[in-house]
């Protein structure tokens, strides 16, 4: 496919979140996102962030295999992750669960820094190949366990997390800044949630369930 299909089918993409985030507004509690989300969801290649032989895919609004029993989220989902985080030019934000990079590179375009970790050899170099080749200079990469976050650059304004613990991981609660933001699925299996977590000026905590997901379980808790 030529750059020009890939756009096109792109800019349909950004249609279909925008008619999905309409149609779930009352339950996650607004009708639209932020302008800025969308303008990078319309821009980012997320067909360079899969298989190649699932290219033809890549705009449509679902999740896709990556590999190793993985899979790369459904765009709306991504949008929505993104949009509650409330990025900004100078936040530094942890990512955990990197896959081949597609939501590292939405973050990247909206913050100043963005640290990821993946738990997987094969995913996180290829991961950095990508990330690489399209020139993002404010990601830095790491393979590990991101149950336990990244202590030596916490802590972090925004955290992200695109595996789900049956409960948030207190490491991640800590390396959390006051007044940040991180947005996590949680629960069991058959019953997840997608949480905001908010911790105020003063450390404490709110959570809010924004939406039943289904994501891969979060590894990492016994290592």
């Amino acid at each position: 496919m030529t750059d020009e299909q890939f756009a096109a089918l792109r800019q349909h993409m950004i249609l279909e979140i925008a008619t999905h985030t309409a149609l779930l507004g009352e339950r996650i509690g607004r009708y639209n996102l932020d302008p800025r989300v969308m303008e990078v969801m319309g821009r980012v290649p997320r067909h360079q962030y899969v298989p190649v032989e699932l290219q033809s895919y890549a705009y449509l609004n679902r999740p896709l295999p990556i590999g190793y029993d993985k899979t790369i989220s459904q765009p709306f989902i991504v949008a929505l992750m993104t949009d509650a985080l409330k990025l900004r030019a100078e936040d530094v934000v942890l990512e955990i669960g990197t896959g081949l990079g597609y939501q590292a590179a939405i973050l990247a375009e909206l913050a100043g820094k963005v640290y990821s970790i993946e738990i997987l050899d094969a995913l996180g170099e290829e991961a950095s190949k990508r990330l690489d080749r399209a020139g993002y200079a404010n990601i830095e990469l790491k393979i590990g366990n991101g149950y336990h976050g990244w202590p030596e650059h916490a802590p972090f304004d925004k955290l992200i997390v695109t595996a789900a613990p049956d409960l948030i991981p207190a490491p991640l609660i800590h390396q959390l800044k006051p007044g940040g933001r991180m947005v996590i699925p949680a629960g069991l299996p058959d019953s997840q949630q997608l949480i905001l977590v908010e911790k105020n000026t003063d450390g404490r905590l709110s959570t809010k369930e924004l939406l039943p997901v289904r994501f891969s379980q979060l590894e990492g808790a016994e290592l």
